[in-house]
């Protein structure tokens, strides 16, 4: 199950407080401003800095 809108709207990157997008593949929530990537497991966000991986 994806994600619900009201979730994706409040949801930000905790380091640099930029709303997050989905993947394409919808595993992670993407930062536009820093590229970390946080991982969402079991239909779950999961938003911690040490977690995420920074893509280009």
């Amino acid at each position: 199950m994806p994600l619900s809108p009201e979730l994706l709207e409040i949801l930000v990157c905790p380091l640099c407080k930029e709303s997050v997008s989905p993947t394409p593949k919808g595993d992670g929530l993407k930062c536009p401003q820093c590229k970390r990537v946080y991982p969402v497991r079991d239909d779950i966000p999961i938003m911690l800095v040490d977690e995420a991986e920074i893509e280009e």
